[in-house]
């Protein structure tokens, strides 16, 4: 099982704006040839402000038609558009507008580039709207004083903006709701959502029973058949989303998780496991900001057992193997999710049992907080509060592990064992 935690620390895409320059002059890496900087008139300004929004407006009202008129360039560029509107008309959205500062302005040949906010919160499920930065082109429509849209793709603005776009930017998707769950799918996906949703929506549940936090249980997830989102994501552990099963990140406030392509349609008990994983992750949110990546990971692996029989808990095999061996020490953050992963994720889920065997269910969430705290000290928690060190734990969590996932070899008895005599048997004669 190869699935990650949910870190601002690690996932969180740093999308700052350069626009505090002089009024009109592009930010530091805007520049390019064929380009230019200039005094756009006041019209442009507002003309661009007014498709802008009539475009959101296009898009909140649902009008086709509309949408349409907002719309230049070429056939491809207005077929892409389409696509991205009716995947828009399937999110449940509470607020969809578009902000944008006049001194980002660029001049391009006959149009303009303009640096945008898309400002987008979807009803039930963002707690806040999430704001994504972008890179419009616009042109003037001819003798209308008006402004048409012909491309929202400037590859090299988004790479060094590190620009995230999301699966309904990348292609059709297929959106289905479920009792505290959205799921975007695509055509090859979509099939399998109805498993899948029971399985969010079973977990939800599961996981609210052991997770102590308020969270407004409910979540998106992404099911996809294309690996193009999952590949996108930066600086996961690991450093190649490929690996990971499934990984949970940041959307504005809230948490979203998508599924590795290979496991959205094998259904069961292993995915199950993992969707609790992940959704463990959404429900204690910020709470493991500043906790070890041992702890919040082995809590999720925890909690994700919780519903299964002990003997349906199924452990790794590496991670088996590095109990045998003896592990010195509990991974640090740097090291968690080295080639190591699958024994480091088993080490960390046993060390989180042997803090609740010993002192209770509520002990790992009492550690998590201590751990939350500003300035807190892992070594100094330990030690002072549960009388214990990573060592420790980590010796601990290999003797459980052994006892529970070994077999007891038999020994020999020293009851008296019956010895051959020369004294005939009925089997003789």
């Amino acid at each position: 099982m190869s699935s990650t935690r949910r870190s601002p620390r690690t996932l969180g895409v740093l999308l700052a704006l350069c626009l505090t320059g002089p009024a009109l002059v592009a930010c530091t890496g805007d520049d390019d040839p064929g380009r230019s900087s200039v005094d756009a008139p006041p019209d442009i300004s507002g003309a661009i402000r007014d498709a802008l929004d009539a475009r959101a407006a296009a898009v909140r009202r649902a009008d086709p038609a509309a949408f349409t008129r907002s719309l230049g360039g070429r056939r491809a560029f207005r077929d892409q558009q389409q696509t991205w509107y009716s995947n828009l008309a399937q999110l449940p959205l509470a607020h969809f507008r578009y902000r944008f500062d006049p001194r980002s302005l660029v001049r391009d040949g006959d149009g303009y580039w303009v640096t945008v906010d898309e400002v987008m919160q979807l009803d039930g499920y963002d707690a806040a709207p999430v704001v994504s930065p972008d890179r419009f082109r616009f042109v003037p429509r001819d003798g209308s004083g008006r402004m048409r849209l012909t491309s929202v793709t400037d590859a090299d603005w988004e790479s060094a903006h590190r620009v995230q776009a999301q699966p309904w930017d990348l292609g059709a998707v297929e959106v289905r709701l479920g009792s505290g769950v959205l799921g975007v799918f695509d055509a090859d996906s979509v099939a399998t959502a109805g498993d899948l949703l029971t399985s969010v929506e079973a977990g939800i549940s599961d996981v609210s029973a052991w997770v102590p936090y308020d969270w407004s249980r409910t979540v998106v997830v992404y099911a996809l058949t294309e690996p193009t989102f999952l590949d996108s994501l930066e600086d996961v552990p690991g450093d190649d989303p490929g690996d990971l099963d499934a990984v949970s990140f940041p959307a504005g406030e809230g948490t979203r998780f998508v599924l590795n392509p290979r496991v959205v349609g094998d259904a069961g008990p292993g995915r199950d496991r993992l969707v609790r994983h992940e959704l463990t992750h959404v429900a204690v949110g910020s709470h493991d900001d500043q906790a070890p990546v041992w702890l919040s990971e082995g809590l999720a692996e925890w909690v994700s057992v919780r519903p299964l029989p002990p003997e349906e808990r199924r452990l790794p095999d590496a991670a088996l193997a590095a109990a045998e061996a003896g592990a010195a020490d509990l991974p640090d953050d740097a090291s968690f999710n080295d080639e190591d992963s699958q024994a480091h994720y088993g080490l960390a889920w046993w060390a989180v049992e042997y803090v609740a065997d010993s002192y209770g269910d509520e002990a790992p969430w009492l550690l998590l907080d201590a751990l939350g705290a500003p300035g807190a000290n892992p070594d100094e928690v330990l030690r002072d509060q549960f009388g214990t060190s990573t060592r420790d734990l980590a010796e601990q969590a290999d003797r459980m592990i052994l006892a529970t996932y070994v077999e007891p070899t038999e020994t020999p008895t020293d009851e008296p064992t019956d010895t051959p005599t020369d004294t005939p048997t009925d089997a003789g004669l």
